[in-house]
């Protein structure tokens, strides 16, 4: 019975010894990518300025911004993502998300689409036809997120209206309603950006609060202003950011995403390693402690002999 239950806590120990090691080792790098899975919608509200003709004129706007994966153009590698983006007049706060260029009330301030592939790992734009439409534009630098454990350092993240990537620098560590968060400020003076068919100029001052372990933006305020480069008449000024109820729900899948991350590369480890190393233990023990009775019995001396 001893030598049963030595074979099967050996066998357990190393099948725990390996998963724990696998776990450690070669999980990370599986788990700690962008998913394949992307759906998201992301809501800003606040204030604009606009240029009616005569004047600038103040009025509420909200921005929704709505990304997709293509699963069955992304792969291992590499996420292919589709995203749209709509600005418009919200004065009594009825507006939806999106109207279009004919609206009758004239509320549409800007929309756009994009295309683009990043580096699951990385985050890093990818321009490679064989995820790409021929017609998509180049994109550089990071693009919708950060990498994970981004670093207390200055990346270079995609800014559309430019169409380049600009410095993002890094301002310190914040707590965000309990997850830690990676600040980083990106300012733009005077780019040069196509207002219509005219060109124009486009400065802003953007901070993102970065999920300081999946690299999720799940913060984020702007102060953009947009003016004809010839006149330089201001065209719109503006002033928004995440709604409370996007940073909530962004914390939320923080928080989420941490314990299953947490679970998978630290507590199926732990265990793995140290039931493990137990286990073998015990099995070993009662291995020796078989070995020595049987022995025993082999060397003993009848009474009488």
């Amino acid at each position: 019975m001893r030598k049963v239950l030595s074979i099967i806590l050996l066998f357990l120990g190393s099948f725990l010894l390996v998963g724990g090691l696998i776990a450690r080792f070669w999980v990370p790098g599986q788990v700690e990518k962008t998913p394949l899975d992307i759906n998201s919608v992301t809501r800003l509200t606040g204030d604009a300025q606009l240029f009616d003709g005569t004047a600038l004129q103040e009025t509420p706007v909200k921005a929704t911004s709505v990304t997709h994966s293509d699963t069955s153009k992304s792969d291992d590698s590499v996420v292919v993502m589709e995203s749209s983006s709509c600005l418009v007049k919200d004065p009594d706060g009825t507006a939806p998300d999106c109207v279009s260029a004919d609206d009758p009330d004239k509320r549409l301030v800007s929309a756009g689409t994009d295309v683009f592939a990043t580096d699951r790992v990385t985050a890093l734009a990818v321009n490679d036809s064989k995820y790409l439409p021929a017609d998509a534009k180049k994109h550089e630098g990071l693009i919708n997120k950060f990498p994970f454990h981004p670093e207390k350092a200055d990346y270079k993240f995609w800014d559309g209206l430019t169409s380049r990537a600009v410095p993002a620098t890094f301002q310190g560590e914040e707590d965000l309603d309990g997850v830690t968060t990676h600040k980083y400020v990106v300012r733009i003076i005077d780019g040069d950006i196509t207002i219509g068919e005219d060109a124009g100029k486009y400065s802003t001052e953007k901070t993102m609060w970065v999920d300081a372990l999946t690299g999720s933006i799940l913060k984020q305020s702007e102060h953009q202003t947009r003016s004809m480069a010839s006149s330089g008449q201001t065209v719109l000024d503006l002033t928004f950011a995440f709604t409370p109820d996007t940073v909530a729900k962004n914390v939320e899948d923080a928080k989420a995403n941490a314990s299953k991350l947490n679970l998978l590369t630290s507590t199926v480890p732990l265990v793995g390693l140290v039931g493990g190393v137990l286990a073998l233990f015990g099995g070993f023990v009662l291995r020796q402690s078989d070995a020595r009775t049987s022995d025993g019995s082999r060397h003993r001396v009848p009474v009488g002999a």
